[in-house]
């Protein structure tokens, strides 16, 4: 058991070194969630959506999700960036499963995006966003699950990607669909009918919805739901990117 938990440990606490050694990182990264919950909540405060009170309320817990799915899916850089300097070539000679390696890299990534979440929660309040401890603490579970099923999703982009360049483009041709089709800044509803069913094939959008009914009370799916899907993508992501991690 020790031997399976032990680097697993390791791996996270690297990764959490690496965030230690490197702040500024960290706070950049906040930068352009920021900007969105800022701009998006002053610009659309006027802007009356159908069962939506308060823009800021129903805006947060969706920024707090895209604060976690940006800064996940590209942990997979620092796998390619791993793979170039022969830091994976070592650690795959050390009598170590593949699984214990990508639940390491995947528990450093998903706890350094579960703080940036929420801080942008934190953030938030003295924007006008109003929840409180309970919900807080329990919007734990949705960001890192999210965080869990996003960097495993890197994960397996970068073992199919070879080269910087195209893993950044792929991500973001992969990363802003599932923003935009998880109803973090509007309601799905407002989408055309044909599109719609596309966003309960989203991740995001359990994430998001389950985010939502935990900090303010109101969702478009019940939290049970949410909450199950949620677990089962994070499940599923886990499985498939320690099933291709032979290929980095």
């Amino acid at each position: 058991m020790i031997s399976k938990v032990l680097p697993i440990y390791v791996l996270w606490l690297r990764e959490m070194k690496r965030l230690v050694r490197s702040r500024s990182r960290f706070f950049s990264s906040l930068f352009m969630p920021l900007m969105f919950l800022v701009f998006l909540s002053s610009g659309f405060s006027g802007v009356k959506f159908q069962g939506i009170e308060n823009y800021t309320e129903f805006l947060t817990p969706g920024i707090a999700a895209m604060a976690v799915i940006f800064s996940s899916t590209f942990a997979g850089l620092s796998v390619l960036w791993d793979r170039e300097f022969g830091f994976l070539k070592e650690i795959s000679v050390a009598p170590v499963s593949n699984t214990s390696i990508v639940l390491g890299r995947i528990a450093g990534s998903a706890t350094t995006a579960t703080l940036q979440a929420m801080a942008i929660i934190l953030l938030s309040i003295p924007l006008g966003f109003s929840t409180d401890f309970k919900g807080i603490v329990f919007s734990t579970f949705f960001i890192v699950l999210m965080a869990i099923t996003f960097t495993g999703m890197g994960i397996f982009f970068a073992a199919i990607i070879k080269d910087f360049h195209g893993f950044g483009m792929v991500m973001n041709f992969v990363i802003f669909p599932l923003f935009f089709l998880s109803g973090a800044i509007f309601p799905i509803t407002k989408l055309p009918k044909f599109v719609q069913p596309l966003a309960y094939l989203n991740p995001m959008f359990y994430g998001v919805e389950g985010l939502r009914m935990v900090l303010t009370g109101r969702a478009l799916i019940c939290l049970t739901v949410s909450s199950i899907a949620t677990l089962l993508f994070s499940i599923v992501t886990i499985l498939l990117s320690a099933k291709v991690f032979d290929r980095i």
